[in-house]
């Protein structure tokens, strides 16, 4: 079963001023109170939902920029070792093609 949502407010989850927004809807009379303060509880609950998304995309971004350094190492490391077999394959005197052909 899921879990319910957590409606009170946490200070490191929501900005300074929806805060402050809650305590004034407090102060004011109950019928008033009773229509606001859902709409704030709401409010907090997609503050918060939207700063989860925003870490979740920013692991995203950064789990991809590390990915691509790793690529761009495999890349770099296949170009050496392409260069360094053409390098011994001229030293051979082996021109392209496969070189158990030619060699036989």
């Amino acid at each position: 079963m899921a879990k319910p949502i957590s409606l009170e407010f946490r200070k490191d989850q929501v900005p300074q001023e929806l805060i402050d927004l809650k305590s004034h809807i407090e102060q004011l009379p109950l019928p008033l109170r009773d229509k606001m303060l859902p709409l704030v509880d709401r409010l907090g609950h997609y503050t918060r939902l939207q700063g989860r998304l925003v870490r979740i995309a920013q692991d995203a971004v950064d789990q991809l920029q590390l990915d691509i350094k790793y690529l761009l190492f495999d890349l770099d490391a296949t170009r050496r070792e392409r260069d360094d077999l053409a390098g011994r394959s001229e030293e051979t005197g082996i021109e392209g093609g496969e070189p158990e052909a030619e060699m036989e």
